[in-house]
């Protein structure tokens, strides 16, 4: 058997987000999504994920892109006086890397926001973050360091094979080689993490190579290449924008058929780590 994950991201971050992710679910493929705890439209996304108890909810950590759950003062090198982390991805990256003055202060934001998370009453699924910083080794040995206490069943590590996403979409090969590679030695680096630990992971995570672009055509041409028995299609569906597109995706009974095709059996994180 084959199962597949297909997670929203961004859960929270706005009320069209929160409203195409659950239309996602109920009338589409959706089984699980990603909530930014300190997003605008967080206590909306809580309410509508308790009335909707068959989507799996994960936690997208921020720690760029978004605002923190700690003030200013209390994490001054992490963001600014409006309590904003960094948008420019790899200046952050260096920065919770290499500058000692941060990591206290990422450990703190990290233990905040898994905090608020669980005092919203849902159960965490898996974890994942906005721009993937918690691929990040130093906010990874953060989270690990977390993961016991805070019963995180499972964490993202990004990896799709650049050629078959080349193959179905061949626009910006020199961006997705790079950042396929990057991100590669990345989950290399940190699968030995995990499985000391005893932290299950999936085969693959499809999403990363074509982010914001996914189309219901680029999904039927996908999904009959995709590889790995326990994996994972993360999208961006919104009512508004380029999002507008990946909802359409997601509640197409075209795609719903394709993934019969397939040979996958639809899951969410609470199902398929059992398979791990």
């Amino acid at each position: 058997m084959r199962y597949l994950v297909i997670n929203a991201d961004d859960f929270g971050i706005s009320q069209s987000v929160n409203e195409a992710i659950i239309q996602a679910h109920q009338k589409g493929c959706l089984t699980s999504t990603s909530l930014m705890i300190t997003a605008e439209a967080a206590g909306e996304a809580i309410k509508l994920a308790k009335a909707n108890p068959s989507l799996n909810v994960g936690l997208h950590l921020v720690l760029g892109g978004g605002k923190s759950y700690l003030q200013h003062s209390e994490i001054p090198h992490l963001v600014d006086k409006g309590q904003n982390f960094s948008s420019w991805t790899t200046w952050a990256s260096l920065n919770y890397q290499f500058n000692p003055k941060v990591k206290a202060e990422l450990e703190a934001e990290i233990r905040a926001q898994l905090e608020a998370f669980a005092q919203s009453g849902l159960i965490m699924t898996h974890l994942d973050s906005h721009y993937h910083h918690h691929i990040n080794p130093t906010v990874m040995g953060i989270i690990l360091k977390l993961t016991q206490e805070f019963s995180i069943p499972t964490i993202r590590l990004p990896y799709e094979e650049i050629d078959i996403n080349l193959q179905v979409e061949p626009s910006g090969r020199l961006q997705k080689t790079i950042g396929g590679k990057i991100f590669s030695m990345l989950r290399h680096s940190q699968q030995k993490h995990l499985q000391a630990l005893g932290i299950p992971y999936l085969d693959r995570v499809y999403g990363l190579l074509q982010t914001g672009k996914i189309t219901e055509q680029y999904l039927l041409s996908l999904l009959p290449l995709m590889q790995g028995n326990l994996v994972e299609l993360y999208l961006h569906p919104d009512l508004l924008g380029r999002g507008s597109f990946e909802l359409e995706a997601l509640v197409s009974e075209k795609v719903k058929e394709a993934i019969v095709k397939a040979g996958f059996q639809l899951v969410g994180f609470n199902e398929v780590i059992n398979q791990v």
